[in-house]
């Protein structure tokens, strides 16, 4: 029941957040984006695994890391770098959780995959980069690695939380190409749109997985 709740408000303060990329006024912005990842986390705090669990406390970490980089990048003056280190970090966290409890294994058909990814998007940003794009290759490549662990997890537990933490994975990859795109390559109207609602609910997603 609470965890309905959450949900809904969730999605509710995420609504209004993106209204206010597009509608203002601009302190519903800095109002509804932090609320939204402090409901996602009351969510995760909510999960059904024991309290000791190493997965749970990383899932709160990497929460916890993406609402300060959340707060770093919609400061008037953007802080570019503190908000991608504070995502690193973040997905950091969660390549400890989707690892927690499994063995190392890895296909080469998604490595290869999934370095494609990282040589595309590298091959695009590249020339808009300039400092950035040693910071940029790093963030990209710790990525696909959470991504791989998410995959990893759900081929060998194969429960609803691991295929709940797999499509957030994914959903990730989605929100941090499109701002990716928008902040170094060409700005574009349905941006705000297409990264927060994909971001917004990956981390729902990763939240309900715990």
């Amino acid at each position: 029941m609470l965890r309905g709740l959450l949900s809904v408000l969730v999605f509710g303060s995420a609504l209004l957040h993106i209204r206010a990329e597009y509608k203002g006024p601009r302190v519903y912005v800095y109002l509804f984006k932090p609320l939204t990842m402090v409901f996602i986390i009351l969510l995760a705090l909510q999960g059904e695994r024991p309290d000791a669990s190493l997965y749970k406390y990383a899932i709160l970490a990497g929460l916890g890391f993406s609402l300060v980089g959340d707060i770093f990048l919609m400061l008037p003056l953007k802080r570019v770098i503190e908000g991608l280190v504070s995502f690193l970090v973040a997905h950091l966290c969660y390549i400890v959780a989707f690892s927690a409890n499994i063995r190392f294994s890895f296909s080469s058909f998604l490595l290869a995959l999934f370095l494609l990814y990282v040589i595309i998007m590298f091959a695009v940003l590249f020339p808009h980069l300039g400092k950035m794009r040693l910071p940029v290759l790093v963030y990209e490549l710790v990525i696909v690695m959470m991504v791989w662990r998410a995959v990893e997890r759900w081929a060998q537990i194969g429960d609803t939380g691991a295929l709940l933490a797999l499509a957030g994975a994914i959903l990730f990859v989605i929100s941090d190409s499109a701002w990716a795109i928008n902040q170094f390559v060409r700005r574009y109207k349905s941006a705000q749109a297409l990264i927060l609602s994909s971001y917004f609910c990956a981390q729902w997603l990763i939240a309900l997985s715990v």
